[in-house]
């Protein structure tokens, strides 16, 4: 037996639909439950969606001032979720949470935060890989506006120790990409937490809806053993006023294999005891970066954005 093992409860609570007549104060009260149930279930932190706050409101065409007024948060904690940050608090819980980030200089970001067991923010991260468009498509079912609506994250991927875990985020595309992860691995991330809202229609091609959701897996998979992390995932899903969003919250584990994974399309809670000394081993034994990385040989990495030709 290992005297050392160390171990998080780590708790993911999935939503079901935020639809647009829903108040703040109405959705706060839904995350709080969540956050008291995965209390009860021995977890020390949770895990929030992307844009948890509101509808995914990119899905629809308006100005960027409508937009601005109506769905972002100028100040986090606001007084509709102080409540939330208190019950943290209270219940010596952590939490990440996704919502819209209005700057006092008036800059819009897809933004996550960390929150410790005190209720104080450790750690920001604002989206990088933003998808969709910025044009309006009224050829289309929905819009897929984050492209018009925030800009590019400017905090890049960090790491933050929070409660004596070292923990990463990002949110929804961003963790489709495998530059994501490494480079929170590089700062020795042991858990990687992130919410999203991903259509269950894709709008720029015929794209079979079960696809959007083994492509959802297989990158959470792939990236949790390819680092030796824990990866915790929580969807907004459901209908919201008639736009489905997949579900499949999850909770990876470093060995690639998920060990909590939602059954509904509602709000919902999965939690595990994550063992954190597993991570520990892949990283020494099988991905053990300084002894066998060789980034001479990766420089197209960082070098093209797109694909080009070979090397000479």
């Amino acid at each position: 037996m290992n005297d050392n093992k160390r171990s998080l409860g780590l708790a993911v609570a999935q939503m079901g639909a935020v639809n647009l007549a829903d108040t703040r104060e109405s959705v706060v009260a839904r995350l709080m439950a969540m956050m008291r149930e995965a209390k009860s279930r021995g977890a020390e932190f949770v895990v929030f969606p992307e844009l948890a706050l509101t509808t995914f409101f990119p899905r629809y065409w308006m100005s960027e001032a409508e937009a601005q007024q109506r769905f972002f948060e100028p100040a986090m904690p606001g007084p509709a979720t102080q409540p939330l940050f208190d019950l943290a608090r209270e219940l010596q819980m952590g939490f990440y949470l996704g919502y819209a980030e209005l700057t006092p200089e008036g800059q819009p970001f897809n933004t996550a935060i960390l929150v410790d067991r005190a209720g104080k923010i450790t750690g920001k991260y604002r989206k990088i890989h933003l998808p969709g468009h910025s044009e309006h498509k009224p050829e289309a079912p929905f819009q897929h506006l984050e492209k018009k609506f925030f800009e590019v994250g400017d905090l890049g991927f960090r790491v933050f120790d929070t409660d004596a875990v070292r923990m990463g985020m990002c949110i929804c595309n961003d963790r489709r990409w495998p530059e994501t992860y490494r480079v929170m691995a590089l700062q020795s991330a042991e858990v990687v937490v992130l919410g999203y809202n991903t259509p269950s229609v894709n709008i720029h091609w015929n794209e079979p809806a079960h696809l959007r959701t083994s492509t959802h897996l297989v990158s959470l998979q792939s990236a949790a053993y390819q680092n030796g992390i824990w990866v915790a995932a929580a969807a907004k899903c459901g209908s919201e006023d008639g736009h489905h969003m997949i579900g499949s919250s999850v909770i990876v584990a470093p060995t690639g294999e998920i060990v909590a994974r939602a059954l509904s399309e509602e709000d919902e809670v999965i939690c595990v005891k994550a063992d954190l000394t597993l991570g520990e081993f892949f990283r020494e034994h099988v991905f053990n970066f300084a002894k066998h990385r060789r980034p001479e040989h990766y420089k197209l990495i960082t070098e093209r954005t797109g694909a080009g030709e070979p090397v000479a």
